[in-house]
């Protein structure tokens, strides 16, 4: 990775990260929006708190060096942007804050693909060159 690169993924690991670590809070403290939203989609509590330790464990992987796995926070991450853009569009919508929350989501899941493209060597399966 040049010089560059390693820049450019660093800082999409700390804005993934940051954004992520965000997030997590209000459904792991039990937040009343974040409570309504996962009521919405039909997953309260169980997928509220699923949902947050996933977020927390992709903030992990993207930001601790030791572990040399931020391609797999990157992963981990963009499946989660995926699964919450989803339900943005199939269920929770866009309007006022909510619509918020879904240009955060978009935010990391760019950021997500980034690390995983710039650090696609440390997965345990290739992929392209």
């Amino acid at each position: 990775m040049t010089k560059k690169e390693t820049y450019i993924t660093w800082a999409a690991q700390i804005v993934a990260a940051a954004i992520l670590a965000m997030a997590m809070f209000p459904k792991f403290t039990g937040d009343p929006q974040a409570i309504n939203t996962f009521t919405i989609l039909g997953v309260e509590p169980w997928g509220r708190y699923l949902t947050a330790t996933l977020e927390l464990i992709a903030a992990i992987l993207l930001l601790v060096p030791q572990l040399k796995k931020h391609a797999m926070g990157g992963l981990v991450a963009a499946g989660l942007m995926i699964g919450a853009l989803g339900s943005h569009v199939l269920k929770l919508g866009f309007a006022g804050e909510i619509g918020s929350m879904a240009a955060m989501a978009a935010v990391v899941l760019i950021a997500s693909l980034v690390v995983l493209y710039l650090r696609r060597s440390e997965l345990p399966i290739k992929m392209g060159s």
